[in-house]
């Protein structure tokens, strides 16, 4: 009896207590104790979790300074979408089915962490707002006011930042837990603004208030890092050596004994065979198996610190091909390679490629790997145009000589590649020692002296090249493959061989590198035509070169060297006077004879802007300069249009000899070749637009001088400029009134931008400053746009001033072309803006982040979006 009575209380107390309006004790008591321990709990649990694999997925690289947090990846949130909506869900129901219990408020802070993770930072940051006004919780709050701190400091909103950190610096009775947080993000504030003192003085103030030990030798290894690039290495050893304690991961407490030893010993200590030794036991060490690539990179810098130039190479060689467990280390090791051949060789060569093989181990979004790209741009261009002169120079050189010496050039080619892949083959044969300061290749082989055939690469390529010399470039195959083919069939075929298969060691044969003699003596080119075209190429490749010489690379001697060519071979070319320009100031920069150039561009081009420029070396430059020419392209326009040509004429010539070189020069000579049109033949006119069309750099300005051009031509010259096709039979003709531009294709090969599908894009949206002015709540309505349609895409909306003439909006980041495909798509069809005309819509596009560099340099929006339109 006792026993029913008692469950029908607990039956009572239960149903009473289930409202979640009344606010009894027995209802407050029931809910407290439910939505903290279901709700709340489960939903606290699964952000903890998406936490910890973020900070697990995340890999440390130790030779750089660590970022006082993990960066978030969104990769692993979008991976983690379900596990973060039920979250969301349940942090929801906390709040709905127990409003009066005390964890309603931590139930909306749950709610702001999941947006933050999202990527929802509006809704993040109104969220913790609601929690710091409405918490009656004063640890809450601190919390949250932390949180919102982190979030101004992602947003870059330092104004916020500092009234956060002003209003936390005069609260109470934080908890240690709360402090510990809030030095960190002070730590991350300072990190981002770039104050070293500042990130010490919040890292060391964190260090009284972690409780976690692995945490705390993470934040020693920080302060480590940072004081040993600050110079400060006794503190840096102490921090080093707290960085061992609380059982750090085994790849810290590497990095950090390692460096311990190097501000301690190694990098004062006069016993370079102590040092040496150091990290030869390093690298024998078996537990050092995944860091090998670390340990004789380490030891290149020493040996670079040494003056040994040549040990320092064959060291970072060899750590590019050691195993190792962070990709990016490769990368460094590139880029370190990179560095000495631009500092100590001038190659420029070398040091693209090697950027390049540095980049293929760091991923685009990295600011090392943005540094690299800008870097590399100059170098590019400087390999295009030297490596075309190369092949277009042999390319025109075998084709003057007869079938049978280009015949036995080739075949002596094709030996020699024979004879390198033999002494390829010999030297990985040499028998290795373990040691990689004995040998820095550091792996063992049998040796030449191995008596079995598959062991010894040399035998089996000397095989290989017997038999291609005997018998071509036949199939490899097997007697009894042959054999058991029968003669009556026309077409034999013979199965594919396996894997296991010893046929199949063909697949790698490095013959099969070797390029066949018909496929070379192919490429030696024999029209007219081509040859013409080469000779084109060779003409730019030596007046580009020269100028990427002169003004980029500060390569005086041989910018003359290649621009002498360009006047020496092409006497008729149409860059000549810049060429003479840019000889005569690189003579003059080494004190040469520069008043030859003076004197040519007087006698041949004296009307050339350039000839303005050395006959008034004291000319005003700069922005004066281009104000007070664009006053006197004014006056020179006025004159023109009132029809005093003669004025207008002696206007411009006083422009261009006041202010030779700006940016209204190309202006002004192109007003002078209108008023030529009026004073002057049709022929001198004509002459005048073909030569501007060949010279100038500004293309709408081209453009132009192109439609003034056509009338001069004849029937025969413009219908070679637009061929027409025969349409009349053809069904499916479109009518010419109603195509459109879409249908233009262009040659991507002669493009300046280039597909990269998997590269990082941002999308654009071009307009004009006027039209972005008028536009007010465009940036609003892009924010309301990417909350419907991309909530979890972590989209960032910017604006900035291309040109005076476009203003552009960029959203990104797109991981990839498809990504940014996607966006697109759906942007053209829903997207709508106050103001915001639709062909302005109808003119976005996405662009990569390598071609955005190279459309910012150009700002020729028409040349990329025809590019867009063809590409994607």
């Amino acid at each position: 009896m006792f026993k029913k009575g008692t469950f029908s209380f607990l039956l009572i107390f239960l149903f009473l207590a289930c409202s979640s309006e009344k606010n009894t004790f027995t209802n407050r008591a029931f809910h407290n104790l439910t939505s903290h321990y279901n709700a709340y709990y489960l939903a606290d649990t699964k952000i903890n979790e998406v936490k910890k694999e973020v900070r697990n997925k995340y890999k440390e690289d130790y030779t750089q300074i660590l970022p006082v947090f993990i960066p978030i990846d969104s990769a692993t949130i979008d991976s983690n979408e379900e596990v973060l909506e039920n979250a969301r869900e349940l942090a929801s129901k906390a709040i709905e089915w127990h409003r009066i219990s005390k964890w309603v408020d931590d139930s909306y802070f749950l709610l702001g962490q999941i947006d933050y993770l999202q990527g929802n930072f509006d809704d993040a940051q109104n969220t913790f707002k609601y929690v710091n006004v409405n918490a009656k919780d004063n640890d809450l709050r601190h919390q949250t006011l932390v949180a919102l701190l982190r979030l101004y400091v992602d947003l870059g909103e330092y104004e916020k930042a500092n009234f956060t950190i002003d209003y936390l610096s005069k609260e109470e009775e934080i908890s240690d837990a709360n402090r510990y947080e809030l030095y960190r993000t002070l730590a991350y504030y300072y990190e981002s603004r770039d104050d070293l003192n500042g990130v010490l003085g919040a890292l060391d103030k964190a260090l009284d208030y972690e409780q976690d030990k692995k945490e705390a030798s993470r934040i020693n290894f920080i302060l480590a890092q940072r004081y040993q690039r600050s110079g400060l290495d006794a503190l840096a050893f102490d921090y080093y050596k707290k960085a061992l304690d609380g059982n750090p991961p085994y790849e810290r407490s590497f990095f950090a004994q390692l460096y311990a030893q190097q501000v301690a010993e190694l990098n004062k200590s006069k016993d370079l065979k102590k040092v040496r030794n150091y990290y030869e036991d390093l690298y024998k060490d078996p537990k050092n198996k995944d860091l090998k690539d670390v340990v004789v990179y380490e030891m290149a810098l020493f040996e670079e610190k040494q003056g040994d130039l040549d040990r320092t190479l064959e060291l970072l060689h060899q750590a590019a091909k050691e195993p190792g467990s962070n990709p990016r280390q490769k990368g460094y090791i590139y880029q370190k390679l990179a560095e000495i051949n631009l500092d100590q060789f001038r190659d420029y060569r070398a040091t693209k490629y090697y950027l390049d093989s540095a980049l293929t181990f760091i991923k685009d979004t990295d600011p090392v790997a943005i540094q690299i790209q800008e870097q590399k741009e100059m170098l590019d261009q400087y390999v295009f145009h030297v490596e075309r002169i190369e092949q277009n120079d042999s390319l025109m050189t075998l084709a003057k000589k007869s079938p049978e010496e280009q015949r036995l050039i080739a075949e002596t080619y094709i030996k020699s590649e024979e004879e390198r892949l033999l002494r390829e083959a010999a030297e990985a044969q040499q028998p290795q020692s373990s040691s990689i300061f004995d040998n820095l290749l550091a792996f063992n082989d049998r040796g030449t002296t191995s008596s079995f055939y598959f062991d010894n690469s040399l035998v089996m390529q000397q095989g290989a090249i017997d038999f291609r010399r005997n018998w071509g470039t036949r199939p490899l195959q097997d007697n009894w493959r042959r054999s058991a083919v029968s003669f009556q069939d026309a077409n034999p075929t013979i199965a594919a061989p396996s894997e296991t298969d010893s046929v199949s060691v063909e697949e790698d044969n490095p013959l099969n590198q070797l390029p066949d003699i018909d496929e070379l003596l192919g490429q030696i080119p024999s029209s007219p035509e081509r040859l013409q075209a080469l000779d084109l190429e060779l003409e730019e490749s030596y007046f580009e070169l020269g100028k990427l010489l002169f003004f980029e690379l500060k390569e005086e001697e041989q910018s003359i060297t290649n621009l002498e060519t360009v006047v020496r071979e092409y006497p008729e070319s149409s860059k000549k006077p810049e060429a003479y320009y840019l000889l005569y100031l690189a003579q003059k920069d080494l004190g040469g004879n520069y008043e030859q150039y003076s004197a040519r561009l007087n006698r041949e081009f004296p009307d050339s802007r350039f000839t303005f420029s050395v006959n008034n070396p004291h000319a005003a430059s700069g922005n004066l300069a281009y104000l007070k020419s664009s006053e006197e392209y004014a006056k020179a326009y006025d004159a023109y249009y009132g029809g005093n040509y003669s004025q207008s004429k002696s206007i411009i010539r006083g422009a261009l000899e006041s202010y030779p070189l700006t940016r209204n020069t190309e202006r002004l000579m192109l007003l002078d070749i209108m008023n030529t049109g009026k004073t002057e033949s049709k022929a001198n006119y004509r002459a005048e637009l073909e030569n501007y069309i060949a010279n100038s750099q500004d293309s709408a300005l081209v453009d132009l001088a192109r439609n003034m051009l056509y009338p001069l031509l004849s029937e025969e010259e413009l219908a070679s400029l637009n061929p027409q096709k025969d349409t009349q039979s053809d069904s499916t003709a479109v009518n010419p009134d109603e195509s459109t531009e879409q249908n233009v294709d262009i040659d991507l090969s002669e493009s300046p931008y280039k597909v990269n599908n998997s590269q990082t894009h941002i999308f654009v949206l071009a307009m004009e400053p006027s039209q972005a002015e008028t536009a007010e709540r465009l940036l609003g309505d892009l924010e309301n746009f990417h909350a419907k349609n991309f909530s979890n895409a972590r989209l960032r909306t910017g604006n900035m001033n291309m040109s005076r003439e476009n203003a552009i909006y960029i959203i990104s980041p797109f991981t990839s072309a498809d990504q940014a495909k996607k966006y697109y798509e759906i942007f053209v069809k829903e997207f709508k803006s106050e103001n915001l005309p639709q062909e302005i819509i109808n003119s976005s596009f996405f662009i990569s982040i390598e071609n955005f560099q190279t459309l910012n340099k150009s700002k020729n929006l028409d040349e990329y979006r025809a590019f867009f339109k063809s590409a994607y």
